[in-house]
């Protein structure tokens, strides 16, 4: 027991003292040595050191920094009902005026059809002040507003064979109704050979 307790005692007397390097080189003596230990150490320390690079900047000096102007809202509305129809509007700061109101249309059986309606009106660069009106429904987006080009009247002519085509595709519709409720299964190859044809590969009549 009294070995294992000066082993241990040797060896922790050895960890505390300062390390030294020892000379190999014959014919050095002691102070020789500690000279050589010390230069080492003071080339290890400043090996260490290392100054920190100081970050460039790579902007130009002439360039000026844009900024913006905050626009503040005067004004903000909005009403949510329980049936899915609402009313918002909002007005801000460099003369923006906006509004708009949705509700759900019974378009069918089961189908309903969002329908929104609103306008809002700004200020051009040139000092013009737009006024835009829009409805948007299960016919599409329609707008309204003086600054809006509009195309030259459609002739007679042109609008009467328009008419006529569109009450053809009426027309085909309302057979094809009929006749998928006559003869499902005759429709239903309609359908296919229909959708052969979109895909470009055409059946055999």
């Amino acid at each position: 027991m009294k070995i294992l307790v000066t082993l241990s005692a040797v060896l922790a007397l050895t960890f505390a003292l300062p390390q030294r390097r020892v000379s190999l080189r014959p014919g050095l003596n002691e102070q020789q040595t500690n000279e050589e230990n010390y230069e080492y150490k003071t080339e290890y320390v400043q090996s260490e050191y290392r100054p920190l690079k100081p970050i460039e900047d790579f902007r130009s000096k002439d360039q000026d920094l844009e900024t913006s102007t905050v626009i503040p809202i005067i004004s903000f509305d909005k009403e949510q009902e329980s049936d899915g129809s609402y009313k918002t509007s909002y007005e801000t700061g460099n003369h923006i005026y906006a509004e708009e109101q949705g509700y759900f249309k019974a378009i069918g059986e089961d189908k309903d059809a969002l329908v929104q309606q609103g306008s809002y009106s700004y200020t051009a660069p040139d000092g013009q002040v737009i006024n835009v009106e829009y409805t948007a429904d299960e016919l599409g987006f329609r707008v309204k507003g003086d600054h809006i080009p509009t195309p030259p009247p459609v002739s007679p002519e042109i609008q009467k064979g328009l008419d006529l085509i569109y009450a053809g595709i009426q027309a085909n519709k309302e057979r094809a109704e009929i006749e998928a409720r006559n003869n499902p299964e005759a429709a239903k190859q309609q359908e296919e050979k229909a959708a052969l044809d979109y895909k470009g590969l055409y059946y055999e009549q």
